[in-house]
Protein backbone atom coordinates (compact mmCIF):
# COMPACT_ATOMS: atom_id res chain seq x y z
CA UNK A 1 0.00 0.00 0.00
CA UNK A 2 1.24 3.12 -1.45
CA UNK A 3 1.86 6.28 1.52
CA UNK A 4 -0.53 9.08 1.02
CA UNK A 5 1.40 12.07 -0.68
CA UNK A 6 1.16 15.00 1.17
CA UNK A 7 -1.26 17.99 0.47
CA UNK A 8 -2.16 20.00 3.05
CA UNK A 9 0.20 21.90 5.60
CA UNK A 10 -1.00 22.46 8.75
CA UNK A 11 0.89 24.77 10.92
CA UNK A 12 0.93 25.61 14.79
CA UNK A 13 0.88 29.68 15.76
CA UNK A 14 3.31 30.36 18.51
CA UNK A 15 6.54 29.52 18.09
CA UNK A 16 6.15 28.94 14.45
CA UNK A 17 4.38 31.99 12.62
CA UNK A 18 4.31 34.37 15.51
CA UNK A 19 6.55 35.06 19.00
CA UNK A 20 5.66 36.55 21.89
CA UNK A 21 8.32 39.83 22.31
CA UNK A 22 10.02 38.89 25.71
CA UNK A 23 7.76 36.14 26.53
CA UNK A 24 4.63 35.74 29.30
CA UNK A 25 7.32 36.36 31.88
CA UNK A 26 8.56 39.44 30.79
CA UNK A 27 4.83 40.45 29.77
CA UNK A 28 3.20 40.19 33.37
CA UNK A 29 6.19 41.79 35.01
CA UNK A 30 4.92 45.44 35.07
CA UNK A 31 2.30 44.14 37.74
CA UNK A 32 3.37 40.82 39.17
CA UNK A 33 7.45 41.43 39.68
CA UNK A 34 9.17 38.54 40.81
CA UNK A 35 5.73 36.72 41.12
CA UNK A 36 5.22 36.74 37.41
CA UNK A 37 6.29 33.40 36.68
CA UNK A 38 4.96 31.89 39.25
CA UNK A 39 1.47 33.49 38.06
CA UNK A 40 1.82 32.34 34.22
CA UNK A 41 2.83 28.87 35.59
CA UNK A 42 -0.24 28.67 37.65
CA UNK A 43 -2.21 30.03 34.81
CA UNK A 44 -1.09 27.39 32.52
CA UNK A 45 -2.03 24.58 35.12
CA UNK A 46 -5.89 26.09 34.97
CA UNK A 47 -6.59 27.18 31.77
CA UNK A 48 -7.10 24.32 29.90
CA UNK A 49 -11.12 24.31 29.97
CA UNK A 50 -10.56 27.53 28.19
CA UNK A 51 -8.62 26.30 25.59
CA UNK A 52 -11.67 23.80 25.31
CA UNK A 53 -14.17 26.71 24.69
CA UNK A 54 -15.27 26.15 28.27
CA UNK A 55 -16.06 29.39 30.00
CA UNK A 56 -14.83 32.77 29.52
CA UNK A 57 -11.11 33.05 29.89
CA UNK A 58 -11.44 36.51 30.78
CA UNK A 59 -12.90 35.85 33.90
CA UNK A 60 -10.57 33.30 34.49
CA UNK A 61 -7.70 35.92 34.35
CA UNK A 62 -10.19 38.54 36.45
CA UNK A 63 -9.94 35.90 39.21
CA UNK A 64 -6.36 34.63 38.87
CA UNK A 65 -5.24 38.67 39.36
CA UNK A 66 -7.75 39.75 42.16
CA UNK A 67 -5.73 36.35 43.98
CA UNK A 68 -2.19 37.96 43.26
CA UNK A 69 -3.95 41.32 44.35
CA UNK A 70 -3.31 43.02 40.70
CA UNK A 71 -5.94 45.74 41.14
CA UNK A 72 -6.20 46.74 37.66
CA UNK A 73 -8.64 46.61 34.87
CA UNK A 74 -8.12 42.25 33.23
CA UNK A 75 -9.06 44.42 29.71
CA UNK A 76 -5.53 46.17 30.53
CA UNK A 77 -3.44 43.37 31.40
CA UNK A 78 -5.19 41.01 28.49
CA UNK A 79 -4.35 43.84 25.50
CA UNK A 80 -1.05 44.45 26.82
CA UNK A 81 0.48 40.60 27.16
CA UNK A 82 -1.98 38.43 25.72
CA UNK A 83 -2.20 40.80 22.39
CA UNK A 84 1.27 41.65 21.88
CA UNK A 85 1.81 39.34 19.23
CA UNK A 86 4.61 39.78 16.46
CA UNK A 87 4.21 38.04 13.18
CA UNK A 88 7.40 36.13 11.86
CA UNK A 89 8.05 37.43 8.32
CA UNK A 90 9.61 34.50 6.81
CA UNK A 91 6.66 32.20 8.26
CA UNK A 92 3.76 34.05 7.08
CA UNK A 93 5.93 34.13 3.28
CA UNK A 94 6.05 30.21 3.87
CA UNK A 95 2.88 30.16 4.42
CA UNK A 96 2.29 32.52 0.84
CA UNK A 97 4.74 30.40 -1.17
CA UNK A 98 2.96 26.92 0.18
CA UNK A 99 -0.09 28.06 -1.24
CA UNK A 100 1.11 29.06 -4.56
CA UNK A 101 2.76 25.58 -4.98
CA UNK A 102 -0.76 24.11 -4.69
CA UNK A 103 -0.83 22.95 -0.97
CA UNK A 104 -3.58 23.66 1.51
CA UNK A 105 -2.30 25.71 4.40
CA UNK A 106 -4.09 25.57 7.51
CA UNK A 107 -3.30 26.94 11.13
CA UNK A 108 -3.67 24.41 13.85
CA UNK A 109 -3.25 26.33 17.45
CA UNK A 110 -4.39 26.00 21.28
CA UNK A 111 -6.18 29.02 21.93
CA UNK A 112 -9.04 30.50 23.88
CA UNK A 113 -11.38 32.45 22.17
CA UNK A 114 -10.56 36.35 22.51
CA UNK A 115 -7.12 35.60 21.67
CA UNK A 116 -8.58 33.76 18.66
CA UNK A 117 -10.90 36.45 17.89
CA UNK A 118 -8.06 38.61 17.84
CA UNK A 119 -5.83 36.06 15.67
CA UNK A 120 -8.80 35.98 13.37
CA UNK A 121 -9.35 39.80 12.57
CA UNK A 122 -6.34 41.63 13.62
CA UNK A 123 -3.75 39.21 12.50
CA UNK A 124 -5.26 38.85 9.31
CA UNK A 125 -5.22 34.55 9.58
CA UNK A 126 -8.96 33.98 8.09
CA UNK A 127 -7.98 35.33 4.87
CA UNK A 128 -3.89 33.53 5.33
CA UNK A 129 -5.35 30.49 5.92
CA UNK A 130 -7.94 27.93 4.19
CA UNK A 131 -8.96 26.22 7.37
CA UNK A 132 -8.26 27.29 10.94
CA UNK A 133 -8.79 24.75 13.93
CA UNK A 134 -8.42 26.52 16.93
CA UNK A 135 -8.39 24.79 20.02
CA UNK A 136 -11.43 26.12 21.74
CA UNK A 137 -13.40 25.25 18.74
CA UNK A 138 -12.67 22.25 18.06
CA UNK A 139 -13.54 21.35 22.01
CA UNK A 140 -10.20 19.58 22.44
CA UNK A 141 -6.64 21.00 22.53
CA UNK A 142 -3.08 19.73 21.46
CA UNK A 143 -1.78 17.54 22.23
CA UNK A 144 -4.72 15.34 22.80
CA UNK A 145 -5.26 13.08 19.79
CA UNK A 146 -8.90 14.09 19.61
CA UNK A 147 -7.49 17.72 18.64
CA UNK A 148 -5.86 16.10 15.61
CA UNK A 149 -8.68 13.80 14.06
CA UNK A 150 -11.10 16.70 14.60
CA UNK A 151 -8.56 18.68 12.38
CA UNK A 152 -8.25 16.33 9.97
CA UNK A 153 -12.16 15.95 9.93
CA UNK A 154 -12.56 19.86 9.17
CA UNK A 155 -9.52 20.24 6.65
CA UNK A 156 -11.58 17.16 4.82
CA UNK A 157 -8.44 15.33 4.05
CA UNK A 158 -7.24 12.05 5.40
CA UNK A 159 -4.33 12.27 8.05
CA UNK A 160 -1.41 10.87 5.90
CA UNK A 161 -2.30 13.80 3.38
CA UNK A 162 -1.78 16.55 6.23
CA UNK A 163 1.76 17.74 7.53
CA UNK A 164 1.62 19.01 11.09
CA UNK A 165 4.28 21.75 11.81
CA UNK A 166 4.62 22.68 15.44
CA UNK A 167 7.82 24.09 17.99
CA UNK A 168 6.51 21.42 20.67
CA UNK A 169 7.96 17.81 20.32
CA UNK A 170 4.70 16.42 22.28
CA UNK A 171 2.49 17.81 19.82
CA UNK A 172 3.91 16.18 16.91
CA UNK A 173 4.31 12.93 18.57
CA UNK A 174 0.54 13.13 19.02
CA UNK A 175 -0.14 14.09 15.46
CA UNK A 176 1.93 10.88 14.37
CA UNK A 177 0.37 8.86 16.26
CA UNK A 178 -3.21 9.22 14.62
CA UNK A 179 -1.69 9.02 10.79
CA UNK A 180 -0.09 12.92 10.69
CA UNK A 181 2.91 13.41 8.88
CA UNK A 182 4.56 15.48 12.04
CA UNK A 183 7.68 17.93 12.03
CA UNK A 184 9.17 19.41 14.90
CA UNK A 185 10.05 22.92 14.06
CA UNK A 186 10.76 26.81 15.66
CA UNK A 187 11.02 30.07 13.69
CA UNK A 188 14.11 30.12 15.87
CA UNK A 189 16.01 27.40 13.00
CA UNK A 190 15.22 29.27 10.73
CA UNK A 191 13.42 29.20 7.27
CA UNK A 192 15.96 27.35 5.12
CA UNK A 193 15.54 24.42 7.70
CA UNK A 194 12.08 24.05 7.53
CA UNK A 195 12.37 23.49 4.15
CA UNK A 196 14.69 20.68 4.44
CA UNK A 197 12.68 18.66 6.89
CA UNK A 198 9.41 19.62 4.44
CA UNK A 199 11.50 18.52 1.41
CA UNK A 200 12.01 15.23 3.55
CA UNK A 201 8.41 14.12 3.42
CA UNK A 202 7.84 15.81 -0.56
CA UNK A 203 6.65 19.01 -0.02
CA UNK A 204 8.35 21.70 -2.35
CA UNK A 205 7.96 25.14 -0.93
CA UNK A 206 7.39 27.69 -4.23
CA UNK A 207 9.29 30.83 -4.80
Amino acid sequence: MSTPEVRHVLLDADGVLQDLPGGWFDGLRPWLGDRAEEFVRESWRTELPYLRGEGDFLDHLTAHLRAYDVDVPVEEVYAAVWHSIELVPSSIELVHRLRRAGYGVHLGTNQERHRAAYMRTRLGYDDLFDVSCYSWELGALKPEPAYFERAVERIGAEPGEVLFVDDRLDNVESARSVGLVGVHWTFLEGVGEIESRLAEHGVRVGA
